[in-house]
C-alpha cells in the first residue's frame, strides 16, 4: 500500500497526556518531593501530668504542708517545754513539803511519846523549828511557772504559819511553870492557840496552793503533773485547848508519879458490818463477808492523858492462830476510841473459837481486870 493510500495516519491523533506526566528526570530534577510530616498527637489538656500549672500547685500544696508540720513540732515542742517547767517546779514543791510534812510527824511522835518531859520536849522542838524554817528558804528559791506565782506565794505562805506556829509552841512551852490545874489549863490555852497556826498551814496549802495549783495547769493545758499533798496536822487533838492542858499535866510530872487513877479497858467489841456486839458471857454466831473487821472500843478509865497504848486481837484457832496489833496514839480520860482490825484473815467455820482482844496496862494502872476481854464465836457465811 502506498503511504497516500492510508488512512490510518496519525497526523491527526492527541497525545497530549503524554506530555502532562512528568518523565523521571524531571521529577527528580525539577520538582522537590513533599516533605512527610509526623501525625499529630491530641494536644494535652492544660492540667495533665507534668504541667507547669500541676507541679507548680504541687509545690504550693507541699508548702502549705511542710509549713503545717513545723508549727507542729514547733508547738509540740515548746508544750514540752512547758510542761517540763511545771514539773520541775512541782518536784521542787514535792521535795520541800514533804520535808514539812515529816517535820509535823515528828512534832506529833514527841508531843505524844510515852514519858517525854518538858526539857526534852523543848530541846527537840528548838530543832525542828530551825529545820523547818529552811523549807521555808528552800520553798523562796523555787523557780515558779509565770501563771503559778500566786500559787508560789501561797506555798511560802503556808510554810511560813508552820514556823511560825513551831516558834509559838516553844514560847508557850517556855511559860510553863507548874502542873496545877489552874496553871495547866491557862497554858493548854495558850498551846492550842500556837497550834491554831499548824492548822491553818495545813488550809492554806491545801486551798490555796494545791486545789487552785491544779486549776491553773488545767486552764494552762498541762496535763500529767501531780501537784504533792502535805499535812503537817495529823491528829486533831492538837486543835483542842483540852487536849493540850493534858499534854502539859503528863509532860510535867515526874515519871511514874502523880495523875490520880492511871488505866484504859476493853469498852466493846462490835463486828462489821452489821454493827454485831459480841456478848462477853455468851456464844456468838460470827457471819464473815469480804468486809469483816473487828471494832475495838478501848475507854481511858484513869484521870491522865495515855499515850502509846496497845491492842491487840487475836483469834485462837488451831493450828493457825491470828493476831493482830495497833496503837492509839493518845487518849484522854473518859475518852473511848475504837481500834478496827480489817481483814483479820482465814477464820475457820463452824468451830468453837475463841476471840481475845486486850489493851496493854499503862504504867502505875493497878486494876488490870479489865484490860481482857474473851467472846467465844461461831463463824459463818454472810
Amino acid at each position: 500500500m502506498f503511504e497516500h493510500d492510508r488512512t490510518d495516519t496519525d497526523d491527526g491523533l492527541d497525545f497530549d497526556f503524554f506530555d502532562d506526566s512528568p518523565t523521571v528526570e524531571e521529577t527528580r530534577e525539577g520538582r522537590q518531593p513533599r516533605p512527610r510530616t509526623r501525625p499529630r498527637l491530641p494536644r494535652r489538656p492544660p492540667g495533665g501530668p507534668g504541667s507547669p500549672l500541676l507541679r507548680r500547685a504541687a509545690l504550693i500544696i507541699g508548702g502549705i504542708l511542710l509549713v503545717v508540720v513545723l508549727v507542729l513540732w514547733v508547738n509540740a515542742c515548746r508544750a514540752d517545754a512547758k510542761k517540763g517547767h511545771y514539773e520541775d517546779y512541782m518536784e521542787g514543791v514535792a521535795g520541800v513539803t514533804a520535808d514539812s510534812a515529816a517535820i509535823g510527824r515528828e512534832l506529833n511522835e514527841l508531843l505524844f511519846s510515852s514519858g517525854v518531859q518538858l526539857e526534852d520536849l523543848q530541846s527537840q522542838l528548838d530543832g525542828l523549828r530551825e529545820r523547818q524554817s529552811q523549807t521555808v528558804r528552800r520553798a523562796e528559791g523555787l523557780d515558779a511557772p509565770g501563771p503559778l506565782r500566786k500559787q508560789q506565794e501561797s506555798l511560802v505562805e503556808a510554810l511560813q504559819l508552820r514556823v511560825s506556829g513551831l516558834n509559838g509552841l516553844a514560847r508557850a512551852f517556855s511559860q510553863v511553870s507548874g502542873t496545877a490545874e489552874g496553871e495547866a489549863q491557862q497554858a493548854g490555852a495558850l498551846l492550842a492557840q500556837q497550834s491554831e497556826r499548824l492548822v491553818a498551814s495545813d488550809v492554806v496549802y491545801d486551798d490555796l496552793f494545791r486545789a487552785r495549783a491544779q486549776e491553773v495547769m488545767e486552764q494552762q493545758g498541762v496535763t500529767g503533773v501531780a501537784v504533792p499533798e502535805s499535812d503537817f496536822v495529823s491528829n486533831a487533838d492538837l486543835a483542842s485547848p483540852t487536849s493540850w492542858t493534858q499534854i502539859v499535866q503528863r509532860i510535867t510530872q515526874p515519871p511514874g508519879e502523880g495523875g490520880g487513877l492511871r488505866g484504859n479497858k476493853i469498852a466493846s467489841v462490835v463486828i462489821q458490818p452489821g454493827d454485831q456486839q459480841l456478848s462477853p458471857s455468851e456464844e456468838n454466831t460470827c457471819k464473815v463477808s469480804d468486809d469483816l473487821a473487828f471494832d475495838v472500843n478501848v475507854e481511858n478509865s484513869g484521870d491522865s492523858q495515855e499515850t502509846q497504848v496497845k491492842v491487840s486481837l487475836t483469834i485462837q484457832q488451831s493450828p493457825n492462830p491470828i493476831r493482830k496489833e495497833s496503837t492509839i496514839q493518845v487518849i484522854n480520860p473518859g475518852e473511848t476510841k475504837t481500834v478496827t482490825f480489817p481483814n483479820p484473815g482465814n477464820v475457820e467455820f463452824a468451830n468453837r473459837t475463841v476471840v481475845k482482844v486486850t489493851v496493854e496496862p499503862v504504867q502505875g494502872e493497878t486494876n488490870k481486870a479489865n484490860n481482857t476481854a474473851e467472846y467465844v464465836c461461831f463463824f459463818t457465811f454472810s
